[in-house]
């Protein structure tokens, strides 16, 4: 078991109560965690009531928070041509061919986004092995192998987040920064939980989402009334 810190477990006995709260009331929880030397990032966990080992049960995709996350995110692009230079201008950190297939594939991971034009895809595909278990390889559904590189780096400039709910049925996100407006974390949290709710897949039976929970980087979770 991870011994807990002593600015944890004081955080711990600040927390009002174990029950689940208004999502409101639960953020003005979170902010009295807000102690630490640095912007903790403020996250969402989402248990579902969903099999997933069934592929019609898996719950993806993305979304674009109203206020972003708080942070610039990096973002490479597999491109060539006049394409690769529209990346360029739109914001790309790097853009490549086999030049950058070949940095990821001797140990280069500095990126949280990995878009690739469907030209690109040859270059791209054997770096599954890599790029995959650190959920970065470019896919189609999650929209990340597009021509519209331009369109989508913009997206995750602004703070466009992914995600995919894990073998227990848990969906994880980033949904601003501690130091954001209550108002603003109630509006990304919000907005994240409607789109999860929206997303129901026609063969779960019972209670959907579970739970909701919300944390920052270095705090206790605080339950949210589903």
């Amino acid at each position: 078991m991870v011994k807990k810190s002593k600015r944890y477990n004081g955080l711990v006995e600040k927390r009002p109560t174990l029950e689940a709260v208004p999502l409101e009331a639960a953020v003005e929880t979170l902010k009295q965690f807000d102690n630490t030397k640095f912007d903790q990032s403020v996250e969402i966990h989402m248990h579902l009531g969903v099999d997933p080992k069934q592929a019609e049960q898996i719950i993806r995709g993305s979304i674009v928070l109203p206020h972003g996350i708080g942070r610039e995110q990096r973002v490479v692009v597999f491109a060539k041509g006049d394409l690769a230079e529209a990346a360029k201008e739109a914001g790309a950190d790097e853009v490549g061919q086999e030049d950058l297939a070949k940095k990821i594939k001797d140990g280069w991971f500095d990126f949280d986004t990995c878009i690739a034009a469907p030209d690109m895809m040859g270059v791209v595909g054997p770096l599954g092995r890599v790029l995959g278990p650190r959920g970065l390889m470019p896919s189609p559904r999650a929209g990340t192998v597009t021509p519209d590189v331009v369109r989508v780096i913009k997206e995750y400039k602004a703070g466009k987040v992914e995600f995919r709910n894990d073998t227990g049925g848990n969906v994880h996100a980033v949904v601003g920064k501690i130091s954001f407006d209550a108002a603003q974390l109630v509006e990304n949290i919000q907005a994240f939980i409607d789109l999860i709710n929206s997303m129901k897949p026609v063969a779960v039976k019972g209670t959907y989402v579970q739970s909701v929970n919300i944390a920052a980087t270095m705090s206790p979770g605080v339950r949210v009334a589903a």
